[in-house]
């Protein structure tokens, strides 16, 4: 059987100067359908809807510039640290979900703090639930960009990326994918069986242990993405692990409270 081979346009739409990218596209969809999510958690919890414009702004924020900084300092510092102003050209691609993570962390505390009807942990518990949904959004997006490769594979479902090499490989952004969207779906059961009575923690170590465990077996299929090296696995992974940690001890704990 023949590999597929893709070679689709990462841009969806070019006038002018202007271009509108399957990558960006998704990306905002991410954040509009997580409004959304969101908006119907507040209504049921008895939450002011007021304050969703701001939690959005948050979200945004702590993701883009956790990311951002995550890829630039983590996974290419030689290269960021010698051309310092590359970190702010988002557009050229380059965001990692563990910087991501911890930027969505902070920036949660701090929308918190003023609103204690609204507490840290209690938020972080309903947006994985979205957050979950986007990660498969934006997996999606790297399909478009022909980026995150996995290794050379013979499967029957291995592709081309035509725009990298000429070589079949395994569709390591859509696994993640469709991992990501199974994760949001248990996350989603999970969280309408109790809803308001969910014990503080659940999900978000639900959440934490899934992702970052599902993206521990997958650099296995991956290529690695960082310019150095950390022994037997990749960077990606060694990042997982105290993720999948946390995770483990958020799902103890709720246990315990529930």
């Amino acid at each position: 059987m023949s590999p597929l081979h893709w070679n689709v346009d990462p841009e969806l739409l070019h006038i002018g100067g202007f271009a509108l990218r399957w990558y960006g596209l998704l990306f905002a969809a991410a954040f509009l359908v997580g409004y959304e999510i969101m908006r119907r958690v507040f209504r049921a919890e008895g939450k002011p809807e007021a304050d969703l414009d701001a939690l959005l702004l948050y979200m945004m924020l702590g993701t883009v510039i956790g990311a951002r900084l995550g890829h630039t300092l983590i996974y290419a510092p030689d290269y960021y640290l010698a051309h310092p102003w590359k970190i702010l050209a988002v557009w050229e691609g380059g965001l990692a979900s563990h910087g991501g993570a911890v930027g969505i962390f902070i920036a949660l505390w701090w929308y918190a703090r003023k609103r204690p009807d609204q507490p840290w942990l209690w938020l972080l518990d309903r947006l994985s639930i979205p957050t979950a949904l986007g990660g498969a959004f934006i997996r999606l997006g790297n399909l478009f960009n022909s980026e995150i490769l996995g290794h050379p594979a013979s499967v029957p479902w291995a592709v081309v990326f035509e725009r990298v090499d000429s070589l079949p490989r395994h569709p390591v952004m859509v696994y993640e994918a469709l991992a990501y969207l199974a994760i949001f779906i248990l996350l989603r059961v999970l969280y309408r069986r109790r809803l308001a009575a969910t014990p503080p923690g659940m999900l978000l170590g639900t959440f934490l242990l899934t992702v970052f465990g599902a993206r521990f077996v997958l650099e296995f299929f991956k290529e690695e993405q960082a310019d150095w090296v950390a022994g037997s696995l990749t960077v990606g992974q060694w990042l997982s692990v105290p993720m999948v940690m946390a995770g483990l001890i958020l799902l103890l704990r709720a246990r315990r409270h529930a």
